[in-house]
């Protein structure tokens, strides 16, 4: 009868412990959603008064067909005074003659090209710091050769963000979304940028910017030259837009537009594994975030790994009450979580999600945690 007493009360206190830690995860998982991932309702913007001047950048390498397919989409926009300049990448391709095409067709069409002798890690830096100091304006505004505006109007939304920002922003951060088609792949890829797109959104909101994406990303020329370009970053392959992002922005000099016509729209990979390359790449220049954005962005997947393993700790080991709220507690967090994803999606005009997001919410933190991994480990064994 002792042993049956001393059973039931390490049970029920383990039972205790368990509801106890899974109810602090879900509750922090809950905060970061609604604090940094819900995105709030954006229209577009009226713009009152003259517009100041912006340059497009373009880099493009080997870049012929989505030239064809895209480039018009930059040349047709709805702005009173910009130019688009394209940067040619050490092409192989005809990306050459369709730019010569394409500026003796449109007179606020220029293009130039990297040296083919350049013998850098990043020619994209290169190609991008050339397309700066090429430009006319004070104004730059960044996306790429596959990448096609949700309107006309994508400049004048872009650049609402520094004309209501006021005099201090310097980086404005956009969304760039992917095609969609009826793939697992394409929808992992669609949930993938959005989650990302609404963490990086979403905490520049909140006053605590840490990235962009190139496809979609604007700065004043006087902020890249006072931080010296890209200066401490050309031994990485990637990070001429997230590493520039974090290392220039503050709470104070950023702003992001979120408007449907603000968006930028690429084709995703195809394949499996030219979508884990991608992420490889993206990926690989995060530990040289600024330790304050490494901290914030760690413990969100942290505290959601500990959802799944404390709930599941609680189905094994916990009595029948213990499991019942547990399982209330991750049905309220996947409520929320569904309710945040979907309408923040029907704004950008993305995809919805159904119960696959389950799947995709511990797929990804695991896929990320392998590359991240085998990185370190390969380059150990470099090193050694």
């Amino acid at each position: 009868m002792l042993a049956d007493y001393w059973l039931q009360l390490i049970d029920g206190s383990l039972s205790c412990w368990l509801v106890g830690a899974l109810l602090l995860v879900v509750i922090h998982q809950v905060y970061y959603y609604l604090r940094y991932i819900r995105l709030k309702k954006c229209k577009p913007t009226e713009i009152a008064g003259e517009l100041p001047a912006v340059s497009v950048i373009v880099c493009a390498r080997n870049e012929e067909d989505n030239l064809r397919d895209y480039l018009h989409t930059l040349l047709n926009q709805d702005y009173p005074n910009y130019e688009v300049i394209v940067v040619d990448d050490g092409s192989e391709d005809q990306t050459t003659m369709i730019l010569e095409q394409y500026t003796r067709l449109n007179k606020h069409m220029y293009h130039t090209f990297v040296p083919r002798e350049a013998r850098v890690m990043s020619t994209k830096k290169l190609a991008l710091t050339i397309g700066v100091k090429a430009a006319h304006y004070d104004y730059l505004l960044m996306t790429d050769a596959d990448c096609r505006p949700e309107s006309r109007n994508w400049i004048r939304e872009m650049m609402s963000g520094f004309i209501c920002g006021g005099e201090q922003i310097e980086v404005v951060l956009g969304y760039g979304a992917y095609f969609e088609k009826n793939t697992l792949l394409s929808s992992l890829i669609s949930y993938d940028t959005l989650f990302i797109g609404l963490q990086y959104l979403g905490m520049a909101a909140a006053g605590y910017p840490y990235m962009g994406v190139g496809r979609n990303l604007a700065y004043k020329k006087d902020t890249f030259f006072k931080n010296h370009g890209f200066r401490g970053l050309l031994n990485e392959r990637s990070g001429d837009d997230d590493l520039f992002v974090n290392k220039v922005t503050n709470s104070h000099n950023t702003a992001i537009v979120c408007s449907r016509d603000s968006i930028t729209w690429s084709p995703p990979k195809t394949t499996w594994k030219e979508w884990f390359h991608q992420k490889r790449r993206h990926l690989s220049v995060s530990p040289h975030y600024k330790r304050s954005s490494k901290l914030r962005l760690g413990i969100e997947p942290i505290t959601r790994g500990l959802v799944y393993a404390l709930l599941i700790a609680t189905f094994i080991f916990g009595n029948g009450l213990a499991m019942c709220i547990a399982y209330g507690l991750w049905c309220l967090r996947l409520i929320i979580q569904l309710c945040v994803i979907n309408i923040s999606a029907h704004r950008l005009g993305g995809r919805m999600f159904g119960i696959e997001i389950v799947a995709y919410d511990m797929l990804l933190p695991l896929i990320s945690l392998w590359i991240l991994i085998a990185q370190r480990f390969r380059k150990r064994q470099l090193y050694w």
